[in-house]
């Protein structure tokens, strides 16, 4: 067993981050975790070419306990639409078995770049100005529509190991939704893409050789159990700062800190 102290403390700070962070922006804290978990996993052994299945995978696990507990915070302040949960559920669990599958045959080096690639363009939403308060329709999306968005979006997820929320709440405020009742329900949307995708990474890496101690397939339980245990107590802050306070200076500063993620994560595709 290796020494478990250093990544145990640096697994409970990024649980920290990234329950704030699911909280306050209406993600599933993936963008904070899945870095954090490839820099740490080399601490728990195993080979570094399963490092970025396990770490989207394990994020996957992480974002079940962070998203569900912000999704109860935001349903006790009534912002949650739970009409477009149970429209948008049968084909964003499509979509996440899509991503798990397309994952599983990818090597390392190319799910980094997928990361990379995907973060960076997730960053503009936050570093950009908003397409505004603009709203092209009053009403969320049907048909082959809302299928290609929601199932779309739960493969993009699922190959990220993120809740998939900075898109769902582009969607929701362009179809005059309020930004509020966007995070609040983006949370659910987070829980959505984050139970199939977790049980679809234990199941493609179970057996696989070389996972780093403590896995369960694509899951590693210790990194599991240390950032979800940290996450679900900041989460609750993150949703109240995100009903209380002008978030402008903060989407900036998590843009800017996702175009370095992307950076980093693009150099270790390459270079790995």
């Amino acid at each position: 067993m290796p020494d478990l102290l250093l990544p145990f403390v640096a697994l409970l700070g990024a649980g920290l981050v990234a329950g704030f962070a699911a909280g306050i922006f209406g993600i599933g804290g993936g963008f904070v975790v899945v870095p954090a978990l490839y820099l740490v996993l080399p601490l728990l052994g195993g080979d570094k070419a399963e490092y970025a299945h396990v770490a989207i995978g394990t994020s996957a696990a992480t974002i079940i306990a962070t998203s569900i507990r912000s999704l109860r915070s935001h349903a006790r302040r009534g912002a949650v639409d739970f009409d477009v949960l149970k429209s948008w559920a049968p084909w964003l669990i499509v979509g996440d078995a899509v991503g798990v599958m397309l994952a599983g045959r990818f090597d390392g080096h190319v799910l980094l770049m997928v990361f990379a690639i995907g973060v960076a363009l997730m960053s503009l939403n936050f570093l950009l100005p908003k397409v505004g308060d603009r709203v092209v329709s009053q009403t969320m999306p049907g048909g082959p529509l809302r299928l290609g968005i929601a199932g779309g979006l739960g493969t993009f997820s699922s190959l990220l190991g993120i809740g998939g929320g900075t898109i769902a709440i582009m969607v929701m405020t362009l179809c005059g939704r309020s930004i509020h009742r966007a995070i609040a329900t983006a949370s659910g949307i987070g829980t959505l893409i984050a139970i199939p995708s977790a049980i679809g990474f234990a199941i493609i890496g179970f057996g696989k050789a070389g996972l780093p101690w403590g896995s369960l397939g694509y899951i590693n339980i210790p990194a599991t159990i240390a950032i979800a245990s940290m996450s679900i107590l900041t989460a609750p802050y993150g949703v109240a700062a995100a009903h209380s306070l002008p978030a402008a200076m903060l989407k900036r500063i998590f843009g800017a800190y996702l175009i370095v993620i992307a950076f980093v994560m693009f150099r270790n595709a390459m270079t790995h």
